[in-house]
């Protein structure tokens, strides 16, 4: 019985790990379109092309609509937290694999997406779809927030107050 769990939390994780980077083509999509793509479009056909039959379509909707509706919060952190790296200026796939990090990080829920979790999918994208060092970069971005969080992971009641004070 151990084992089945265990198999079926890793099968989650598979999942999540594909809704994830089907959540980051449409974003690289949408933003490369200059934001003029249809999301709910851009999500169904990245789901018909690259993951036919995918059945948690709610999770990856939430994903892009999420960093949708935070995109200007989560560009003014990058701004903030990557002075040298004009928004405009990044890599596609590092800006996109920050926006979505941050969400899960500042947004989403903590529960579902603890934090470090979210980091850590949000480096493996990087490493998997964008450059040499882009992996790097988006630990060292995200490593930053989560620090200036208060390592919540740590310390549960940091978040909430810092999410408070927002």
């Amino acid at each position: 019985m151990r084992i089945l769990r265990r198999q079926g939390a890793q099968q989650i994780m598979a999942t999540r790990q594909l809704g994830r980077a089907i959540a980051l083509q449409t974003l690289f999509e949408w933003d490369f379109y200059d934001r003029k793509a249809d999301l709910d479009k851009a999500v169904s056909e990245s789901i018909e092309e690259f993951a036919p039959g995918f059945a948690d379509k709610e999770f990856i909707g939430r994903l892009v609509h999420g960093v949708e509706g935070k995109i200007d919060e989560i560009d003014k952190i990058i701004t903030t937290t990557a002075p040298e790296w004009p928004i405009n200026q990044l890599p596609l796939v590092d800006r996109n694999v920050l926006r979505l990090g941050l969400y899960e990080l500042l947004f989403g829920d903590s529960k579902e997406v603890p934090p470090r979790v979210a980091i850590n999918e949000a480096i493996e994208l990087a490493k998997t779809y964008g450059g040499q060092n882009s992996g790097k970069f988006v630990n060292g971005v995200l490593g930053t927030v989560y620090r200036e969080l208060g390592e919540p992971d740590q310390n549960p009641e940091r978040k909430k107050k810092s999410q408070g004070a927002k």
